[in-house]
């Protein structure tokens, strides 16, 4: 298949977190938002940074330790949250302030494009989500952002984190496709390569 040949394809699926919705704009609005009504103050871009920045060495002390069982993203996004807020001086925050912030990821808002770019691709090809944002974080922000995607799949079913053989192929095998009939589609660069490596 050449970059330009979609003939084969039957199924796109795509990274979300980027690719799909602004993250870092949706929580740093949601938080500026919440934290004025709530009356705690913070520096919210610095923390949404950090943040993202603790998503893949949380993921790979998952992948090193397997011993220890798989925990889900809103697991290590919980855990990660706990970290910073202490790192960042934001002091008052209850339990329910805690889950809130870490259902954040939850409520992202998609790109202006998205949504309608989704929905005409939807009419040639099945769209799935193939993340490594838990099940039900996928479908939570999908109702939010009215996201049509026909399947949510998500790295949480395999057991893995992407960018690990199994998500990319198990999405294939659930998909009842050859990995040569499903695309990936993501703005991340390490995301396509290691699906390319698989087919």
């Amino acid at each position: 298949m050449t970059a330009t040949d979609l003939s084969s394809v039957k199924a796109m699926v795509f990274d979300v977190f980027g690719t799909v919705v602004d993250w870092r704009g949706s929580l740093i609005a949601d938080f500026t938002q919440w934290s004025m009504r709530r009356g705690v103050s913070g520096d919210w871009t610095g923390l949404v940074d950090a943040w993202r920045g603790a998503y893949v060495p949380s993921m790979d002390e998952v992948r090193k330790n397997p011993q220890r069982g798989y925990l889900a993203l809103d697991h290590l996004h919980r855990q990660s949250l706990e970290q910073l807020v202490a790192r960042f001086g934001i002091a008052g925050l209850t339990e329910d302030d805690l889950a809130y912030m870490t259902l954040g990821w939850h409520r992202l808002r998609p790109w202006p494009d998205s949504v309608n770019g989704l929905t005409r691709l939807k009419r040639n090809f099945t769209i799935a989500t193939l993340s490594n944002g838990n099940v039900a974080l996928l479908n939570d922000m999908a109702k939010h952002a009215g996201l049509p995607w026909d399947l949510i799949l998500s790295a949480e079913l395999f057991e893995h984190y992407k960018p690990d053989c199994e998500v990319y192929l198990g999405a294939a095998r659930l998909l009842g496709l050859r990995p040569d009939q499903v695309m990936m589609v993501a703005a991340h660069n390490n995301d396509l390569r290691a699906a390319q490596d698989l087919g």
